[in-house]
């Protein structure tokens, strides 16, 4: 497996790979220093964000461009997201505070156009201000983490099970993030 650097502005690294056994070439990002997370524990550091919403867990964001295109999108590759969060321990700011959570991995997908990419930028100030995932009960009772803005967890299929085409959905998750404080 072969793998280029490139560095742009001192602040963004880029690692391509040709991955052997399907041939499909990966596009790494890694945004550098990141951002420091705003939590509504952090009181007088932002109030638009501490105003609304309870921490998210601690967990990591990454990112990949795939090259393939989504369905409504022939001429731009794919951006890959992937959420990952541990199992932990809820605190004050959740639900059922002492008691544990399971932890979650996802993948969503953005094309990756002008407007996927600013989308892509969006969600991540998000994640870093703790805005984009909270704890709470599902239906058994249980404690999981959901995102708080639908988010495209399959690359086809179409809106009715998460996935693309969605003519509205980069316009939607816009304004749901504008309504967060996200701009």
């Amino acid at each position: 497996m072969d793998m280029v650097l490139h560095h742009c502005n001192n602040k963004v690294l880029h690692i391509q790979t040709l991955l052997p056994p399907l041939s499909i070439k990966l596009s790494i990002i890694i945004i550098y220093p990141p951002l420091l997370p705003v939590c509504a524990a952090n009181e007088g550091v932002d109030r638009v964000y501490s105003a609304l919403s309870v921490c998210q867990p601690k967990g990591q964001m990454t990112w990949v461009i795939l090259h393939r295109d989504l369905p409504g999108f022939p001429h731009d590759n794919t951006l890959q997201i992937n959420y990952i969060f541990p199992d932990g321990i809820q605190t004050e700011k959740h639900p059922h505070p002492g008691q544990p959570y399971s932890g979650l991995r996802l993948c969503a997908y953005l094309p990756g156009s002008r407007e996927g990419r600013r989308v892509l930028k969006l969600l991540d100030k998000a994640f870093n201000h703790q805005l984009l995932f909270t704890v709470s009960t599902n239906n058994d009772g249980g404690d999981v983490i959901t995102a708080s803005i639908p988010l495209k967890i399959q690359p086809d299929g179409g809106s009715r099970v998460d996935g693309y085409p969605d003519s509205d959905y980069l316009k939607t998750v816009r304004k749901l993030l504008k309504d967060k404080g996200i701009e």
